[in-house]
């Protein structure tokens, strides 16, 4: 079926059941970022493949929100078809539900599946409909259908990860979350975000692509904990060691009659933001409701994770040196697709014992494509990268030991005063945020002016957020910190020792190049003085930086010294793992100015 077509599909479905229309977002059961195929509705009914963005589909109009990471993106992918893209540019607001109250009319009936948005989404759609007297429906799930090839849900094996990665044992972090439950003075704890399950039981999945997570519902009781998951992805030498650990398995479908079972004597503490809506409308229990419990413990990175991921990290930049001398040395004789060069990465990280795969689709921009923020080359139809010109690479692996994101921007041939003066600007403001010192209580929407400033000195900027947290060996993309100049929850926690944060500012020149320049930075205690404690960044992420596209006339000598001592911790971390000719290639990079 065309777009087209499957948008008239869903049209008749309106009608019958007397809808003016329907909302499908871009999330799971578990409210996840990235989802299983099986969840992907609306890339299934619009064609736009980015891992944010929801779809609004009514009698005369069908319509795609998205924000700048996925304009140039949207605007290929929707060609074609009836969808109209529709630019977000505050993330913050949910820009669908303004088209809404202001374009239909009082008593209209608006409906979504209420399985894939969570309680708090719910609840914030339907105070802003009730304000236009617009009805919402939650208990229609439209897409399935007419989805009639949809995949599966998954079936993967689920496996252990040993307490020399995680540092603590699945009994230690079950004490820990249980002496907060004590505090909530709650007997249950609701857990239903696939990171925060696959942490806290040490185990590890392939449900979603990149992120090692299995699909499954957990519940951790007093003295037990139930996991709600399909009986067939947990072998039985895995079974009878959770069994003697009191962790009991049940069918993944049934998370919803056990919470229905449940008596208003016991009490159960439950995220809104990350339990889907009726999954929660199912709770008989009283709820108390507050914060991920568990998103906030792995957050912070305990001694033997921090220990791990820095060994991640010298992992991945002895894979990336191995990547480019390779492909230097290919364009001396003839040009590499975009294509070719993100399938070769993924196959020199895969060459470490501890690799397990990327930790996301990478993405490789040659000259103009690195101004579309979240490019993903195309096999048949992507660029051919020649000895000349920008390159971005923002690319990540996925290793027992941890998580890595890096981003590097390198130029072939000789850069334009403009393209270095650009590259040094974005430069600065990831110095900014590499060398900050803040006091305790310091948040990321306080800190992503400093990545900004110098590029809004010459009127520059660019429109995604400045950094995320990054999980331990789990999604690459992790709360509850990040930096963002959108005033959101998550920009809104302040940054604590043990938050490993991606530290990303870019530039992007639409039809000519993109620049960004991303390592991963683990906050860490520096100083306690009479204005309290003090914390300071750490580059963990070890790659050089293409030292030609620098202008060092606009640096000072503080970013100078910045720069080399970045320079010759990368080969002194690096060079041990080298032969003598990946030696000798690393020592150039390496170079200082």
């Amino acid at each position: 079926m065309t777009i087209n077509e499957k948008i008239k599909l869903l049209r008749r479905e309106l009608e019958k059941n007397g809808i003016d229309a329907y909302i499908i977002p871009s999330s799971d059961a578990h409210l996840s970022e990235y989802v299983a195929d099986h969840f992907k509705a609306r890339e299934w009914i619009s064609g736009f493949t980015g891992s944010a963005g929801t779809v609004v589909i009514s009698k005369d109009h069908a319509g795609l929100w998205t924000d700048s990471r996925y304009f140039l993106q949207a605007e290929e992918e929707l060609k074609g078809s009836e969808f109209v893209l529709h630019k977000v540019i505050d993330r913050s607001y949910p820009n669908y539900l303004k088209y809404i109250a202001d374009n239909f009319p009082k008593g209209a009936l608006v409906a979504c599946d209420g399985k894939v948005f969570s309680y708090g989404q719910i609840k914030n759609i339907k105070k802003t409909l009730q304000e236009k007297d617009i009805e919402l429906r939650t208990d229609l799930d439209l897409i399935s259908k007419l989805w009639i090839d949809r995949p599966p849900l998954p079936q993967n094996k689920v496996f252990e990860l040993d307490v020399k990665y995680t540092g603590k044992s699945r009994k230690e972090k079950f004490e820990e979350v249980r002496k907060i439950m004590g505090k909530n003075k709650t007997s249950q704890y609701l857990i239903s975000a696939l990171d925060s399950l696959a942490w806290i039981l040490n185990l590890r999945g392939s449900d979603i692509d990149y992120n090692p997570v299995f699909l499954s519902f957990g519940v951790l009781r007093d003295d037990d904990f139930l996991l709600f998951i399909e009986e067939g992805k947990v072998d039985a030498d895995l079974k009878e060691i959770l069994k003697k650990e009191k962790i009991e398995i049940r069918p993944y479908s049934d998370i919803y009659k056990y919470l229905s079972s449940l008596t208003k004597s016991i009490k159960i503490y439950v995220n809104p933001d990350t339990c889907n809506y009726n999954l929660f409308s199912s709770i008989a229990a009283e709820i108390n409701q507050g914060d991920d419990i568990v998103s906030d413990l792995k957050t912070i990175k305990n001694p033997v994770e921090i220990k791990n991921l820095k060994k991640a990290h010298i992992i991945d930049g002895v894979a990336l040196t191995k990547f480019y001398i390779w492909l230097e040395k290919t364009l001396e004789t003839g040009t590499v697709s975009e294509f070719e060069a993100a399938e070769k990465l993924a196959y020199f990280r895969s060459q470490n014992e501890e690799y397990v795969s990327e930790s996301f689709g990478a993405i490789v921009g040659y000259k103009s494509n690195g101004a579309i923020i979240h490019y993903s080359p195309d096999k048949d139809n992507c660029a051919q990268i020649k000895p000349e010109g920008m390159l971005l690479i923002d690319s990540g692996g996925q290793y027992l030991c941890g998580t890595t994101d890096i981003t590097r921007t390198t130029y072939f041939g000789e850069p334009s005063q403009e393209e270095k003066t650009n590259f040094t600007l974005v430069l600065k403001g990831h110095i900014a945020v590499a060398a900050l010192k803040i006091p305790d209580g310091t948040n990321g929407y306080q800190i992503d002016t400093f990545a900004r400033q110098y590029l809004w000195e010459h009127g520059l900027n660019f429109y995604h957020g400045t950094g995320h947290g990054v999980g331990f060996f789990l999604n690459v993309h992790e709360g509850p910190q990040g930096i963002s100049s959108a005033l959101a929850k998550r920009t809104k926690v302040p940054l604590k020792p043990g938050m490993l944060t991606s530290n990303e500012p870019g530039y992007y020149k639409d039809g000519h190049y993109g620049i960004r320049i991303e390592n991963l930075i683990l906050t860490i205690n520096d100083k306690e003085t009479e204005y309290g404690k003090f914390y300071k960044q750490e580059t963990v992420t070890m790659f050089p930086l293409d030292i030609k596209l620098i202008d060092q006339a606009i640096l000072t000598k503080t970013e100078v010294q910045w720069i080399n001592d970045y320079q010759n911790e990368v080969y002194d971390k690096l060079s041990p793992y080298l032969d003598n000719e990946q030696k000798e290639w690393l020592r150039e990079k390496c170079g200082n100015i």
